[in-house]
């Protein structure tokens, strides 16, 4: 699954991880339904299937919009931040995600 796109830009500097995570997730919600688009809101959790494996079952896969955390109960799949779940999603490694993200919200790495 492709949710960035265009190609990772290599890695120059130091990632300043903890300042991304801390810019995208109040946008975490959007962000949900722009990468797990059959998902749905539940208190303050986004249900879905897993799209990157043959996942049936909505709800086995949920991210928590306050708090960046998320997990795949079925797999045992999981990671504490938005950086670490565009990752996940995206297929690609952390640094990377952390920088696309950053470009995606216009924020200075």
């Amino acid at each position: 699954m492709t949710i960035f796109s265009y190609a990772p830009a290599p890695v120059s500097k130091p990632i300043n991880f903890a300042a991304i995570n801390a810019a995208a997730l109040p946008h975490l919600h959007v962000l949900c339904q722009r990468w797990l688009p059959d998902g749905k809101l539940c208190n303050s959790e986004w249900e879905a299937i897993n799209p990157t494996r043959d996942d049936r079952s909505p709800g086995s896969f949920k991210v928590n919009i306050r708090t960046g955390k998320w997990s795949d109960f079925a797999t045992g799949d999981r990671g504490g931040d938005v950086v670490s779940l565009a990752a996940f999603l995206g297929g690609i490694r952390q640094h990377e995600a952390a920088l696309e993200l950053s470009k995606m919200l216009g924020i200075e790495t």
